[in-house]
């Protein structure tokens, strides 16, 4: 097993490898699970993933992906229906997938408004810039333009006014912008997967700044008594650098993350 750099995370790691029946086990999925790729629907988990997830999930309390993706969209493309036991966590935690079955609220009004807005933006975008539509919230992508951070730059004013105008979030992340509706993020789904779990030690694993949340609700839940080891999977030029500084293992891209869920599930008794 990799060492984590502070006492916190080595303490957290420690309980989890001594006591997993009673730990909690959340990874994102996008730069995680799977490679950061060019179109969404292009993403597939990394190879061995789906295999590990079934692994730790026979062994610990509860094993969840947490994603910004639609839940069933994140079951559908990485066959997640396969794994036993497995809940996802949709749209940052308003949505809970397990066993086939989904809890999903309404959009929120200011969306369909939101939609018409950034799609006369996008169209007007460099080549390559595109509208990801996740019905709860709508995603700006310049990864494909031919300047990907240029693109990125020219079009956030205009973005953030958007989001402004309406009264929703805005969230950046790896070459995307993310408009969605306040007061949602992964940490909400961090700490619903603990208390769902009765959990007493909490991993979660992530790759981008809508992954920070999460790791603040593992630091807020250790000084309720509840151990914590936050992992950042780390690959690309473009990957946030306040993920590896925050977190208490750093993990080279989504290959390096199915490894450490392989050998946490074997080193679990």
């Amino acid at each position: 097993m990799p060492r984590p750099r502070s006492l916190a995370g080595a303490v957290g790691l420690k309980v989890v490898l001594a006591e997993p029946a009673k730990a909690a086990v959340g990874i994102d999925f996008d730069g995680t699970l799977a490679p950061i790729v060019e179109r969404p629907e292009d993403a597939r988990p990394a190879a061995g993933a789906v295999e590990a997830l079934a692994a730790l999930s026979g062994r610990v309390a509860a094993c969840a992906v947490v994603t910004g993706r639609a839940a069933q969209e994140a079951v559908r493309l990485g066959e997640l229906d396969t794994v036993p036991g497995l809940v996802v966590y949709g749209h940052y935690g308003l949505q809970r997938w397990s066993d086939g079955q989904l809890d999903s609220p309404a959009p929120v009004a200011e969306m369909e408004q939101a939609r018409v807005l950034l799609k006369v933006l996008v169209g007007a975008g460099p080549a390559g810039v595109h509208l990801e539509d996740k019905e709860h919230s709508l995603v700006v992508h310049t990864r494909p333009a031919a300047d990907p951070a240029a693109a990125l730059d020219a079009l956030m004013p205009q973005v953030s006014q958007v989001a402004e105008h309406l009264g929703l979030e805005l969230v950046p992340g790896r070459l995307v912008v993310e408009v969605r509706p306040p007061g949602s993020d992964k940490g909400l789904a961090v700490r619903r997967l603990v208390e769902e779990a009765a959990a007493t030690a909490v991993v979660y694993v992530g790759d981008d700044l809508g992954d920070l949340p999460a790791y603040d609700v593992v630091d807020s839940m250790r000084e309720d008594g509840i151990v914590g080891l936050t992992v950042a999977s780390v690959s690309g030029s473009d990957a946030p650098p306040q993920l590896a500084a925050r977190a208490d293992l750093v993990l080279d891209g989504p290959d390096a993350v199915v490894t450490f869920l392989q050998d946490l599930a074997a080193a679990a008794p």
